[in-house]
């Protein structure tokens, strides 16, 4: 019989704190709660990068605890937030654009108003 050790076992991770998986669960709820909030609020054109910006915040917790990424190598947590910014940007972008041909988009008969 072999005794032999591999390098399958790989240790215990990092086991986070109660409190602390509920303080980011806490600040998950208040980011939806603002999240739904901002919808009532005309900002014009600054909603759209309002609700991006709190959905990368959002994101940004997940990952770094939840996914324990706030542990590992800060290279990782870096990459993984300015994923997020830059997903963010170009969303942002592309949603701007939409509004430049809005106008030239003709509704659909089920919702034009009855003239006659």
């Amino acid at each position: 019989m072999s005794h032999a050790h591999t390098n399958d076992d790989h240790g215990m991770g990092h086991v986070s704190p109660i409190w602390m998986l509920l303080g980011v669960f806490a600040l998950l709820i208040f980011f939806t709660v603002l999240t739904v909030a901002v919808t009532y609020v005309d900002l014009g054109p600054a909603n759209i990068w309002v609700a991006l910006a709190v959905a990368v915040v959002k994101g940004a917790l997940v990952g770094l605890y939840f996914m324990h990424l706030r542990y590992d190598s800060p290279f990782n947590s870096l990459i993984l937030v300015s994923a997020f910014l830059f997903l963010a940007v170009f969303i942002g972008l592309a949603l701007m654009d939409t509004g430049e041909y809005q106008s030239n988009i003709a509704p659909p008969d089920s919702v034009r108003p009855n003239s006659g």
